[in-house]
């Protein structure tokens, strides 16, 4: 038999050396390391925390700002009213469709309130326009509403407007049967309660500073002494008719 022969050993292998790895054979790579790049992270944080004073300082300052000519709403008071007349109307002058129907319940009604407006702002002055008025009786209108001039107020100052809400020819309002029936109850006790509505906007301006227009929602409730007219057809004509209690006057903006 011929004689098998064994492979020859790495000659390493009695010289204790390492196994050579797949991965030692592969080529290096190269570290990069970016000479730059930790300046330009600083200077992008630097941006960014004063970008973020900015707006910090900014809101600061808005914030003193609004504090400061902050506008509150204006005040109004009622001083007096005359009654120049108050009355239910039925019949054809009530607006009557035909003879014989039903007549619709009416109210002819005229007054004149004077109203204290008062800007309580130290800095800032008050315009108000589209300002319009009537006077209400148990949640019913009882006049047409009567146009006001625009006004201007300084800071810190009271205007006094004397409107002539209803009459001069303006036709009945209609009002249902139970206002109707308890004005003439109350016109016969002799105090009525009513309510003077002012609608309108008002703007504020301070300086370089002007805010928008804002609706305008005001309402005074009070007690008005009335004296009964002769031949029991309504209230007479009080050329200033007692306030009972304090009028109190509220707004909304």
């Amino acid at each position: 038999m011929g004689e098998h022969h064994l492979p020859p050993e790495p000659t390493d292998h009695h010289k204790g050396g390492k196994a050579v790895h797949a991965d030692d054979l592969k080529p290096a790579r190269r570290r990069r390391y970016g000479y730059y790049g930790s300046t330009g992270s600083g200077a992008l944080s630097t941006i960014c925390s004063v970008l973020l004073l900015l707006i910090l300082l900014a809101g600061v300052i808005a914030l003193v700002l609004y504090l400061v000519y902050r506008p509150n709403s204006p005040a109004f008071t009622v001083t007096n009213i005359a009654v120049y007349s108050l009355s239910n109307v039925t019949g054809p002058s009530a607006g009557l469709p035909a003879a014989g129907a039903r007549a619709p319940n009416s109210v002819a009604a005229s007054f004149q309130c004077a109203l204290v407006i008062r800007n309580p702002n130290g800095r800032s002055s008050a315009r108000y326009d589209r300002l319009t008025a009537y006077v209400v009786y148990r949640g019913e209108a009882i006049t047409a509403p009567a146009e006001m001039p625009p006004l201007v107020q300084d800071p810190d100052s009271a205007v006094v407007v004397a409107p002539v809400i209803g009459g001069g020819g303006a036709a009945p309002v209609p009002v249902s049967p139970e206002a109707a029936a308890a004005l003439a109850n109350d016109v016969s006790y002799g105090v009525v309660s009513l309510r003077v509505v002012l609608l309108g906007r008002v703007r504020f301006v301070s300086g370089p500073f002007r805010s928008g227009w804002r609706s305008m929602y005001a309402r005074c409730d009070m007690l008005v002494g009335v004296r009964k007219a002769p031949g029991n057809v309504g209230a007479a004509a009080v050329p200033e008719a007692p306030l009972f209690g304090n009028p109190s006057c509220n707004v909304d903006i």
